[in-house]
């Protein structure tokens, strides 16, 4: 048996040895990663439909549910950043002009650090930056039809996976991953059900703040919070900066701009921190430091994509952990709940 003074340093290396393979394999390993993120969710739907159609009909029906799903979030999504981004683009000088001066009010009162922004910010950087979003989106497509064909044969081969691990692996071993990946699956449903209802109540409510405001593009700014806030912690923070920044090159007025950044941060606290947390219930019972950590985690091995998909994969690791007595501690520590006081669930 390897020492101790041994070991720590071969699971460091193996860790970094994982993150590099999830980074540099993001385009094959990604889409997988979603895939059974969306099997989890849609399996209950399949199993549904198998009971009055044939397993080939219910799985055509499935697909062009999944596939309805995404083009409707893809456009309400491009919809929304599009308007904004092309009247951004439009009135770049107006922008340029309202920050260089409260860059220059800023210097005045002694922060220097305002020189270097208003240099920076500049109109080929923000168009620069616009592209890289409008090239992203257009990416995403690509990623989303690979991900369908995984889901497909995923739907197809999910019976068949579970009588296999039964006959494969020993009774302990099949139970934690027949069992984990119920209670995960059950885990992910939740969580994006009570997601979904939280940002959609979020868009709502941001629609209504800027409509009464007179902001331009309210309809947009709520499109764009209902799909920012799937990202937790740091999609709240841009939906709230955001339309800050275009109500002060609107109005003018940094009194104006500021009450809007109020209200955006009572709706975010509102929902965000009273009432989410309520609804969520065992599906989001992990530390705050540990949702924040995923999402900056997995945003920097996969971007955009690892952002909106990494607390249902930090839920999903826990979730195994919790199964197995010698792994059971990190679920623990983590603020997971005791499986034997969920009870299993499917």
């Amino acid at each position: 048996m390897a020492e101790p003074k041994i070991l720590v340093p071969l699971w460091i290396l193996a860790f970094v040895a994982l993150l590099w393979v999830l980074q540099s394999a993001a385009t094959v390993i990604a889409p997988v990663a979603s895939a059974f993120f969306i099997i989890a969710i849609a399996w209950p739907l399949q199993c549904g439909l198998q009971r009055f159609l044939p397993k080939l009909a219910a799985l055509a029906i499935m697909v062009c549910i999944i596939a309805f799903a995404f083009l409707a979030f893809a456009s309400i999504t491009s919809w929304g950043f599009g308007r904004v981004i092309r009247s951004t683009v439009a009135d770049i000088g107006r922008f340029q002009l309202l920050y260089s001066e409260v860059a220059a009010w800023l210097e005045g009162h002694g922060i220097e650090i305002a020189g270097l922004w208003a240099e920076h910010f500049n109109a080929s950087s923000i168009l620069r930056m616009l592209q890289s979003i409008t090239q992203r989106l257009n990416t995403m497509f690509s990623f989303w039809i690979v991900v369908i064909v995984y889901v497909l044969l995923g739907l197809l081969d999910t019976e068949t996976v579970g009588r296999n691990a039964r006959k494969a692996l020993s009774p302990e071993a099949a139970a934690v991953l027949i069992d984990g990946s119920a209670l995960t699956a059950s885990k992910l449903r939740h969580y994006m059900l009570v997601r979904t209802l939280m940002s959609l109540a979020t868009g709502l409510m941001v629609w209504a703040l800027a409509t009464a405001f007179g902001l331009r593009f309210a309809a947009e700014w709520g499109a764009i919070a209902f799909a920012l806030n799937y990202i937790p912690f740091i999609g709240p923070f841009v939906a709230t900066l955001l339309p800050t920044v275009y109500a002060l090159a609107q109005f003018g007025s940094p009194q104006s701009a500021l009450l809007i950044f109020a209200g955006l941060n009572v709706i975010q606290f509102i929902i965000g921190s009273y009432i989410e947390p309520r609804v969520a219930g065992y599906a989001l019972a992990i530390t705050p430091f540990i949702v924040l950590f995923s999402v900056f985690f997995w945003a920097f091995i996969w971007g955009v994509f690892g952002a909106f998909i990494g607390v249902p994969i930090t839920i999903a690791i826990l979730t195994y952990c919790a199964q197995a007595p010698s792994t059971r501690w990190i679920a623990t520590l983590l603020g997971s709940p005791d499986p034997s006081s969920e009870g299993q669930q499917s």
